[in-house]
């Protein structure tokens, strides 16, 4: 059940997933930029514990409440929540049970931490509750408080598990408040008002992990949104100097007499050198073939594809910002 839209308007919930290592929070964290950029509210969230948004936005660590932490470029604001499922067991059972104190005494007890471990469907249910809680809330205007919701999810290998909480707690309950608090979560999940992204890298092990990822979204009926390439870098050779290398025919010959004619090194010493930048080209043209080969595969799972470059000053709040502005240029936000 994927997406129809030919771009993100109507979608509120962005669900972010990837391998661990593709930068699946930093393209989480720029999507909510690029989403409210032009005077938007957007709302970023984690759930695995790691503080990764208070560290990518270089803040202190974040508590359990929504609290504004980036101006968006054209204005626009992005808040942002840590869930802490333990706060969100309590908030739960003071809302359907009316037992909040009770429940800090389960807490201390540890029986909190013991029914979130031994049926971590239940876990789940509380995260996404609370996201999917943010996602329809609406002010006193009428109006939805977030104009859009990111969410930092779990990774690729667990993220249907994640989402399908219908199914996850089947077992624990037939009826009553926890039944009904997950059908309400699945019809925001399942809705057309999410879509779940994934980020990769152009290499074997992530693209194989998303097209398995999106395949066992699909088979859930759970919605696949786009695709999110990261880490790209540009070819700095011309393409048919890149096909010369891929085929062993580089003249380093020839790039011997072009260092000896520029200058830059004589006799032996140029010779020497262009040993070394021939082997370099062939790396860089094995390497942008293989590129190339799996942007084919990620063609196949037949979902939008944006490209985020590579920052070679890594990822700081200047360099957000730059993907962010990359992703909407793209039509990604």
């Amino acid at each position: 059940m994927d997406s129809p839209h030919t771009d993100w308007a109507d979608v509120r919930l962005h669900v972010v997933t990837g391998k661990g290592g593709t930068g699946k929070t930093t393209a989480a964290a720029a999507l909510a930029l690029a989403l409210a950029s032009g005077g938007r509210k957007v709302l970023l969230v984690e759930v695995e514990g790691r503080q990764g948004i208070a560290q990518i936005f270089d803040l202190p660590p974040l508590p359990y409440e929504e609290r504004r932490i980036a101006v968006a470029p054209s204005g626009g604001d992005v808040y942002a929540l840590a869930i802490d499922p333990e706060d969100a067991m309590l908030e739960y059972m003071e809302m359907f049970y009316g037992m909040r104190r009770a429940g800090r005494a389960l807490t201390k007890m540890g029986i909190v931490d013991f029914a979130t471990t031994v049926a971590p469907g239940f876990r789940d249910v509380l995260v996404t509750g609370k996201t999917t809680e943010a996602v329809r809330r609406r002010g006193r205007n009428g109006r939805r408080v977030y104009d859009a919701v990111v969410l930092d999810a779990p990774p690729t290998g667990r993220i249907t598990r994640f989402l399908n909480v219908t199914k996850e707690v089947a077992g624990l309950a037939k009826v009553g408040p926890i039944k009904n608090h997950s059908e309400l979560v699945s019809n925001v999940v399942k809705s057309p008002e999410t879509a779940v992204h994934f980020v990769t890298l152009l290499e074997e092990m992530p693209v194989q992990e998303t097209l398995d990822g999106i395949a066992e979204l699909r088979s859930a009926g759970l919605p696949a949104g786009g695709i999110f390439i990261n880490m790209v870098r540009e070819s700095l050779l011309p393409q048919a100097a890149l096909d010369t290398a891929v085929k062993g025919d580089f003249d380093a010959g020839q790039l011997t007499l072009g260092l000896k004619d520029a200058g830059v090194a004589d006799g032996a010493q140029a010779a020497v050198l262009a040993e070394a930048l021939a082997a370099e080209v062939a790396e860089h043209a094995h390497r942008t073939e293989l590129e190339r080969a799996e942007r084919e595969t990620l063609e196949g799972a037949g979902l939008r594809r944006y490209e985020l470059p590579l920052l070679a000053d890594g990822v700081d709040l200047a360099g957000l910002y730059e993907l962010a502005e990359s992703m909407r240029n793209q039509g990604a936000a």
